[in-house]
């Protein structure tokens, strides 16, 4: 019996589910159904019984594309190559971790970023001895990442909870800000208090990681295992967006100036996705320089003439991240899933991987009009396991990296 068969019901019981969008590139969002163990009743060893494959990028200033991630025997290592032509990658350099274990699965991955005066940083969640706890660990460079200092943990509270799914990145001022889904405040077992979801906190750097402020609380409410989409406005300040339970059950996206009042967000999708459940699937976001708003993808299910259709979908945000419902638009496949999305003026570039069997394409789409008009272009194809895409951006050069079990791509964003 195969598995869209076996459930046919899911309805019924779609609140005890999670959707599969794993790292090995054998599910899709056509395959909704295929499914997943709520974060609390997930199997640890099955999830990494998968080779860890997920993997950070970044552009360094001097026009190199790096990426960061786990090698076979889960060293963390580094590796770089110049932009444009044949890929010439650096010999991967293993970065003293200690003993950390190292988190680098689907929505989890190890990330890197460059910032001001030879800073560069880079991030990972390590899990700890409790089912989905972990600490969000750093190391750091103040030489342009020709050497890095011992890892250290990033925020203040040292609870075995969840600390998990870190994001970075340094604003316009080069002050460096990294936020993660905390549950420090889950009410105790046994407590008749209700929560729902989990936290999203942060803090900032202004010496590149060498010294922290205090952790702070973005907003209560969060999804539990989904991944923080990040990007500057037009004054260089970061914005964040992130899935959220709204009215303790549904969950769709929230939106969120870092560093503003806590619980001061706004609603940015509005699917009304009814699961007590998280999907491990992100949002994505980048600026929409045209207008100071914002262009993001995320994938969610709505009603659609009376019936539950699932995709991965692009829209528009004002200023304010409040939706625009006339630019709403589901990517043009239906086995689209993790996408991600940057933009430099009226260039917006939008990336998704897309699975059938055991092989997987990578696929863009294409705008120069500011996202009012989409280009459909294929870039790669992998068999069996592989990454999530991911983009990274200096500038106007964008790029692509996709990682499988037999190499890394990094494709040139063309226009």
């Amino acid at each position: 019996m195969n598995i869209l068969t076996l459930l046919t019901g899911w309805r019924a019981s779609w609140a005890a589910l999670c959707m599969v969008f794993f790292a090995g590139g054998l599910a899709s969002v056509a395959q909704a159904q295929a499914v997943e163990k709520p974060a609390a009743q997930a199997s640890t060893h099955t999830r990494h019984a998968r080779p860890q494959l997920a993997t950070g990028a970044a552009i360094a200033p001097d026009g190199r594309s790096w990426v960061v991630g786990l090698n076979a025997q889960k060293q963390l290592f580094l590796q770089s190559t110049p932009l444009g032509g044949d890929l010439q990658w650096s010999p991967a350099r293993i970065l003293d971790t200690g003993k950390d274990p190292i988190a680098a699965d689907g929505e989890s991955r190890p990330k890197i970023a460059f910032g001001p005066n030879g800073w560069v940083v880079i991030s990972y969640t390590m899990p700890l001895a409790k089912p989905f706890t972990g600490f969000i660990r750093m190391l750091r460079s103040s030489d342009g990442g020709a050497s890095f200092s011992a890892p250290f943990t990033v925020h203040q509270d040292r609870q075995e909870i969840t600390h998990r799914f870190d994001a970075i990145a340094f604003d316009g001022d080069g002050v460096l800000h990294t936020l993660w889904i905390d549950k420090r405040d889950q009410p105790p077992k046994g407590s008749a208090q209700a929560y729902a979801g989990a936290a999203i906190y942060r803090n900032a750097s202004k010496d590149g990681g060498q010294t922290f402020g205090p952790d702070t609380k973005v907003a209560d409410h969060s999804c539990e295992c989904c991944r923080i989409g990040l990007a500057r406005n037009p004054q260089g300040q970061l914005q964040a967006t992130w899935r959220h339970v709204f009215d303790s059950s549904t969950r769709d996206h929230a939106f969120a100036s870092v560093g503003a009042p806590a619980n001061r967000i706004t609603r940015s999708t509005h699917d009304d996705w009814q699961i007590n459940a998280c999907p491990h699937h992100g949002p994505g976001l980048a600026l929409n320089a045209g207008t100071s708003g914002y262009h993001t993808v995320w994938f969610g299910i709505r009603k659609v003439n009376g019936q539950d259709q699932p995709a991965v979908r692009y829209a528009r945000l004002n200023a304010q991240g409040e939706p625009l419902p006339e630019t709403l638009r589901v990517l043009p496949d239906p086995r689209a899933e993790h996408a991600d999305v940057m933009a430099d003026g009226q260039n917006v570039a939008v990336v998704w991987r897309s699975s059938e069997g055991a092989q997987t394409t990578l696929k863009a789409w294409l705008s120069t009009d500011g996202g009012q008009n989409f280009t459909l272009k294929t870039l790669g194809q992998a068999t069996g396991y592989n990454d999530h895409p991911r983009l990274a951006q200096s500038g106007a050069r964008m790029v692509v990296v996709w990682r499988n079990t037999q190499e890394t791509q990094v494709h040139d964003i063309r226009f």
